[in-house]
């Protein structure tokens, strides 16, 4: 008796340092910080769970399991949420919903696939012809996706490609797939493909604007994203929208070096959030914070008390990157101890006229760069959004969308260091705005192949202090 009130007694004991570890882990992030940011809280899920296969889910790669996911998640909402197991198997499915208090838990060797039938996606609600990603949420609290599985988007039949990036090999893979190339061969896109299934729009072009993110979280509260693999997404791969309290911890998210839109980790107007120890490799910004203008119809706007530390970016266009829209504002936010290694540009702050907004209170610090093909730094007001097979031609704005230019102020740098760059510090704002003011470049080293630095003095206004230029010998 006395053995078994001792055992049970060690077993409360160990429980109460597991759950006390578990609630504290998150807190050595916001040691030491160069501002004050508020912190995330670890949020919790019922204990209940249920497997993918007890409502019907088939791990064959072949049975569709979109009423599997379904029944599993409304199971589980009715027992006041809990977690759906997804086993080892290869699940084709079409898109997930997620609800209250629900996690989807992919085990090791969990591989959901998202079936290429673009008609499993059309939201027949929706007046403007869009497409559900294939996982969702909307307002909702406690939703959580995690595990050591892999979660893939199928998103070669959703993106156009050109062919100027694209090698001869990589090329007819894709016209094998059937599609439709334009006429001057520059573009291919998923249209009336050999697969069968049947198209959702009345052309290549229109169908390539109704693509949607592989996870995107809207009006959310209380997200984690936890060791999961988020590959080959239609659009962007992990989009957070107007959420609070967001953790994304150790996930791998990558895709092809040359899609199309396939941006790595995107919180757009979040407050409250934390992104560490996590891999992105992608075509096109890594991590990124954009903002939209202000909207009765999202109670959050603007991102704010963000911490995004520990993670490595290797190719994308930015490592970590502010815009384009950055209307509602960006503020208190900690970048340190990353690692960019690959990256077109390292640290990317790019808007135009009719996105721009100001940012208050940035502090980026110990940042690992190599193989730099750009810029190591670039500060950048002009920029203009473009679709794929755009024309080109120079934007004309209204004298509402001049209202909304970018303001990049308040930004502290240190202690970068990049071994290779094109550039090492580009900026430039707009000519009659004060766009680029207040920014603070210090003890930092820069080898760079080109130019050390190209700042327009007019209209961006930097300090730098103990920034170290030397020129790579390798040209």
């Amino acid at each position: 008796m006395k053995q078994k009130l001792t055992t049970t007694i060690l077993g409360l004991l160990l429980s109460t340092i597991v759950l006390y570890a578990q609630a504290n882990h998150y807190e050595q992030y916001y040691k030491n910080l160069p501002t004050t940011v508020k912190a995330v809280e670890r949020i919790t899920i019922p204990a209940n769970e249920v497997n993918l296969t007890e409502v019907g889910g088939v791990g064959d790669g072949v049975t569709l399991c979109t009423e599997a996911f379904e029944k599993g998640i409304s199971k589980l909402s009715k027992m006041g949420g809990g977690r759906l197991i997804i086993p080892q198997g290869v699940w084709l499915t079409g898109p997930i919903a997620l609800k209250d208090n629900i996690e989807l838990h992919l085990e090791k060797n969990a591989l959901v696939v998202f079936s290429p039938d673009k008609s499993l996606y059309v939201d027949k609600k929706s007046p403007a012809g869009r497409v559900f990603p294939c996982i969702r949420a909307s307002k909702r609290t406690n939703i959580a996706i995690t595990g050591k599985g892999t979660l893939d988007g199928n998103g070669q039949q959703w993106r156009p490609v050109k062919r100027g990036k694209m090698s001869d090999v990589e090329w007819n893979m894709y016209k094998d797939m059937g599609g439709q190339i334009t006429e001057k061969g520059d573009l291919w896109y998923p249209w009336q493909m050999k697969n069968g299934y049947a198209d959702i729009a009345d052309s290549p072009v229109k169908q390539e604007g109704m693509r949607n993110d592989l996870i995107r979280l809207t009006d959310c509260k209380n997200v984690l994203i936890e060791g999961v693999t988020i590959q080959n997404s239609p659009r962007f791969h992990l989009h957070p929208c107007y959420c609070e309290n967001v953790i994304i911890d150790g996930v791998n998210v990558r895709s092809e070096w040359n899609v199309q839109n396939g941006d790595g980790i995107d919180l757009s107007d979040c407050h409250l959030a934390l992104i560490v120890n996590s891999t992105v490799s992608v075509g096109d910004d890594g991590i990124c914070m954009k903002s939209s203008k202000p909207s009765s119809s999202h109670a959050i706007s603007g991102c704010e008390d963000i911490v995004i530390q520990d993670n490595t970016v290797n190719h994308a266009h930015g490592g970590f990157v502010l815009g384009s829209e950055t209307a509602a504002g960006i503020r208190r936010i900690v970048v340190r101890h990353n690692t960019f290694s690959g990256t077109d540009v390292g640290l990317r702050f790019k808007s135009g006229l009719g996105r721009g907004g100001k940012t208050e209170a940035l502090y980026i610090s110990d940042v690992m760069m190599n193989d730099i093909a750009s810029e190591a730094i670039i500060f950048q007001c002009d920029y203009v959004n473009r679709h794929a097979g755009d024309d080109g031609k120079a934007p004309v704005f209204t004298e509402a969308e001049k209202k909304w230019a970018p303001h990049f102020q308040d930004i502290h740098i240190s202690n970068v260091v990049c071994r290779g760059c094109k550039t090492g510090i580009k900026a430039s704002g707009i000519e009659g705005l004060d766009c680029v003011n207040d920014i603070t470049i210090k003890d930092c080293s820069i080898v760079y192949n080109k130019e050390a630095k190209n700042i327009d003095e007019p209209t961006a206004r930097l300090t730098l202090v103990n920034v170290k230029f030397t020129e790579s010998r390798l040209h």
